[in-house]
């Protein structure tokens, strides 16, 4: 990759083994440094606590090894029906961007939450726009940017996400505009609701700041796969990006459930695919 462009790897198909303990998240940052990446990705998850002790431990942990995290992924849920939820989603987040700024991570990854039942379109983009904007003072005092994501569902949801609609997402993105909270472009979730990154990516870009690049098996439908295998147009979109002098972060989500083994030949693929752009 050129140094204008950082790429990272958030290993979706190792959370459950980092989640038991058979992969200590030590073994994902050294496996990370040994790939040559500029950064190694995490879920909120995937940190056992937020004391002082224990966050410091990280913070050395990465300072050893010598690879920092860029992004964490957090699953705020601002479109919950019940209002004193909505609250507590966003002290949750408030909670999560304060343990990023103590760990040095730049960006976390938020979304506008569930689709849950009877919530209509005016609703959840109303109270997702007003929570995120809040949550995006907090962000601020902290040094820390939030990137709002065109999602899918994550494991710890019942509901797929609300905004996984692609005219929902960029209704919320246009209605975040000079709010602070800038935009994860991820690719292999427009491929799963139907669409084309292609058409997406140019509406968004002016607020662009991280991109995960993922992959379906087949178009419609959430169904990852080797990064490079699948139906998502990631070589376009890498080019496209490559062409308009994006700098940002570059996150492989790797989702394939194929291990260390998919993650490295998703970097391969994304670092060639760059190259040749």
């Amino acid at each position: 990759m050129e140094k204008s462009c950082r790429l990272s790897v958030l290993p979706v198909s190792l959370f459950g083994p980092i989640e038991s303990g058979e992969i200590t998240l030590e073994e994902w940052l050294t496996k990370a440094k040994e790939m040559g990446l500029d950064a190694a990705d995490i879920s909120m998850m995937l940190l056992k606590n937020h004391t002082p002790v224990y966050l410091e431990g990280v913070k050395r942990m990465m300072e050893r090894i010598g690879i920092p995290m860029a992004m964490a992924s957090a699953y705020p849920d601002f479109t919950h029906p019940d209002a004193l939820q909505r609250e507590r989603e966003l002290e949750y987040l408030r909670r999560d961007i304060a343990v990023c700024s103590a760990l040095g991570i730049e960006y976390v990854r938020v979304l506008a939450g569930q689709a849950h039942p009877g919530v209509t379109r005016e609703q959840g983009v109303r109270w997702a726009v007003e929570m995120l904007r809040r949550a995006a003072v907090t962000a601020a005092k902290f040094g820390v940017v939030l990137v709002y994501e065109d999602h899918y569902k994550p494991g710890a949801w019942r509901y797929e996400d609300f905004s996984f609609p692609v005219d929902i997402f960029l209704e919320i993105a246009q209605a975040l505009k000079g709010s602070g909270v800038k935009i994860n472009f991820d690719t292999g979730n427009i491929t799963a609701q139907g669409g084309d990154p292609m058409t997406v990516l140019p509406q968004v870009y002016d607020a662009l700041a991280t991109v995960h690049i993922s992959d379906m098996q087949t178009l419609g439908c959430f169904a990852p796969a080797v990064i490079g295998t699948g139906v998502t147009p990631n070589a376009e979109v890498l080019a496209w990006l490559k062409h308009h002098g994006f700098g940002g972060l570059i996150c492989i989500e790797e989702a394939s459930g194929t291990g260390f083994s998919g993650i490295r030949k998703a970097v391969e693929f994304v670092r060639e695919t760059w190259n040749r752009a």
